[in-house]
């Protein structure tokens, strides 16, 4: 290492962690944006939830499905995350089981609005619900093998079948005040029980 590089190395991960939360504000401000107005809503409504300039967003994302692309990706990956997190931090296994489908629920109704875009012919859209399943099914997996050797739930459930009837349950939510497809989650979560 020569005497330039000394004083680079932690100024450049500083600068790479800005860039991150930066990025970060951008995707989650986007996602709130998309859950209120749809993934059609005006750049200029993102940039002025997240407090930056349109020309901002089109730097880190030049076409709105590079954008629809990164928040997809974005909350997929703090889903993944949050499920060791919650298992770690919950009271019971299945408290966190619980925990962590309310944010896959979150996740749906914001995947629901996506989904014309997510079916349209963008190429880059192809792989998305494969990533989407490779990414979460081995978390809701962990979830449900630490619940059942815990006692506290069936183990004959497997995760896609839960996933799939979670994600069943959120059909249409986004498009009617009156149904709250939470409430009939959690039936179906607290109908996991084993009983006593």
């Amino acid at each position: 290492m020569n005497d330039g590089d000394k004083g680079a190395g932690p100024s450049a991960r500083s600068k790479r962690a800005d860039a991150r939360r930066n990025q970060k504000t951008l995707l989650d401000a986007a996602a709130s944006v998309f859950v209120t107005s749809g993934v059609e809503a005006p750049v200029r409504d993102i940039a002025a939830e997240a407090g930056v300039g349109v020309g901002t967003i089109y730097r880190h994302f030049p076409t709105r499905a590079d954008l629809i692309i990164a928040v997809y990706r974005h909350q997929v990956e703090a889903c993944a995350e949050a499920g060791p997190a919650l298992l770690a931090s919950s009271e019971t296994p299945h408290a966190a089981l619980g925990q962590w489908i309310n944010l896959f629920v979150d996740f749906l109704v914001t995947k629901h609005g996506l989904a014309a875009v997510l079916r349209s012919d963008n190429t880059g859209f192809d792989t998305l619900h494969s990533y989407f399943i490779d990414r979460l099914l081995p978390v809701c997996t962990q979830l449900l093998d630490a619940a059942a050797e815990a006692g506290e739930i069936r183990s004959d459930l497997k995760a896609l079948e839960l996933m799939r009837g979670v994600g069943n349950l959120c059909i249409g939510a986004e498009h009617d005040p009156g149904y709250d497809a939470r409430r009939l989650v959690a039936l179906l979560i607290a109908g996991l029980r084993q009983p006593h």
